[in-house]
């Protein structure tokens, strides 16, 4: 199921934030109709009539402005009294010493996902289970960027220098999407995000599968591909786990055959596509850091054929 309306919110802290602003415009609906009213009334009730006299002047109405300043002031208090609520119930403070259940690290243009317990790493499709609250700490490895899953509620910045902290929680299962929302360079539009939010069984077990190695290719194109990926500059990228490439400037490709999209959603994730990728990403994403290397239509051939055995 795939989910990406900020008007179905679906875990508790995206469910304080939607509660909040349908009361904030419920009043703000009813102020409009009150004064359109008066405005109306007014112009219906005073309108200059022919031949009548100059009407008298009013020059204060100390009861009128007493009302209207007091009623603005419980307005605006229990405007406040209910965001206040809100704000505890969207971003409650994490216990003293309470360590994240997962790390998430904003790269020009792309998300690096780290999960501290079993050490799993990936990138871009963030997996939680469903139902269940966790603590993210968000960082950032260059510039400011912004995370935000409408259907997840909080929206929070990601910082460099300066970790923070939210809790995230899908109520179902499902894929929530989302993406950067501070501008952060030229593919600020394509660093996008999708939260998959999994039964707690199917979870542990894409955690399991996250943590094998994938095997080494020993014939064909996929093997051809393997010894070229690990001559070439690729690894002082990327990370494959059970290889020389231990780099972390790009997103770790380990299991990168299992994943839905590439590029941080810029392109579905296909044999096709990812040939496309590796023969010139600047075409897709121009800005990219990952360069053209004017691969030969074999060499990428080779590529693809070895990094679709990394499931």
């Amino acid at each position: 199921m795939l989910n990406n309306s900020p008007f179905s919110p679906a875990s508790p802290q995206a469910q304080a934030i939607a509660h909040l602003s349908i009361f904030v415009g419920i009043i703000m609906l009813a102020i409009f109709v009150l004064v359109t009213a008066l405005v109306v009334y007014a112009a219906i009730r005073f309108r200059r009539r022919p031949d009548a006299a100059e009407p008298r002047q009013v020059f204060g109405n100390s009861r009128l402005e007493k009302t209207w300043t007091i009623g603005a002031l419980l307005t605006v208090a229990v405007i406040s009294i209910f965001a206040i609520r809100t704000m505890h119930e969207a971003d409650s403070s994490p216990r003293p010493g309470e360590k994240p259940n997962l790390v998430i690290v904003a790269h020009q243009w792309w998300w690096e996902a780290r999960y501290p317990e079993s050490g799993v790493v990936t990138a871009n499709e963030i997996h939680i289970p469903a139902d269940k609250p966790w603590l993210v700490e968000l960082k950032s490895a260059d510039v400011i960027h912004d995370w935000w899953v409408p259907d997840l509620g909080r929206k929070m910045d990601a910082i460099p220098g300066h970790p923070n902290h939210f809790w995230i929680q899908a109520d179902k299962p499902g894929t929530y999407l989302g993406t950067c929302a501070e501008y952060c360079g030229a593919q600020h539009a394509w660093m996008r995000i999708r939260v998959i939010a999994q039964p707690e069984t199917d979870f542990k077990a894409w955690e399991q599968h996250q943590l094998e190695v994938p095997p080494t290719p020993v014939s064909g194109e996929a093997a051809a591909g393997s010894r070229l990926f690990n001559q070439l500059t690729c690894v002082n990228c990327h990370t494959v786990a059970g290889t020389p490439a231990h780099a972390d400037i790009g997103p770790d490709l380990t299991h990168l055959a299992s994943r839905e999209t590439l590029a941080a959603g810029r392109l579905k994730d296909t044999p096709e596509n990812l040939g496309k990728w590796i023969s010139n990403p600047q075409a897709y994403k121009p800005g990219a850091h990952m360069p053209d290397f004017n691969f030969t239509p074999a060499q990428v051939q080779e590529l693809v054929a070895y990094l679709e055995t990394l499931k």
